[in-house]
């Protein structure tokens, strides 16, 4: 069911949505920041002072790509919670910025910071195809 404008209840629902969303990515990012050695870069040596062997460095960098890839993730899904945190308090919040329509409710329940409603990023999707 799509309606125009959300009231004031459903607004306070996506809010508390959106901000534990929002504590849950900071978590995670602050996580994986800090990583398995607590923040501490990996050296090439292992604790007894011998140098680890190459596909053990190897192993160790792909992880911190990966972990750092991650974060860069939810850093951009985290913009996105604020700025639907922010369309909440203009009353902007639902609306997509494609057509100017409602955002259709079991939309916003899945992907609360969505911005388009499902026609409009199906055709968004398709043209970067």
């Amino acid at each position: 069911m799509i309606q125009a404008r959300l009231d004031r209840k459903r607004l306070e629902f996506y809010k508390k949505l959106l901000l534990k969303l929002k504590e849950t990515f900071l978590y995670d990012i602050n996580n994986i920041a800090q990583g398995p050695n607590g923040g501490v870069s990996s050296e090439s040596r292992d604790v007894s002072g011998h140098v680890q062997h190459m596909a053990d460095v190897a192993t160790d960098m792909y992880d911190r790509e990966f972990s750092l890839g991650l974060a860069s993730n939810e850093r951009e899904v985290l913009q996105r919670v604020d700025l639907a945190l922010r369309k909440i308090e203009d009353k902007s919040f639902g609306m997509c910025i494609e057509c100017s329509k409602p955002i259709a409710q079991a939309r916003l329940k899945a992907i609360p910071y969505a911005e388009t409603c499902l026609k409009c990023q199906e055709k968004l999707e398709s043209k970067k195809k």
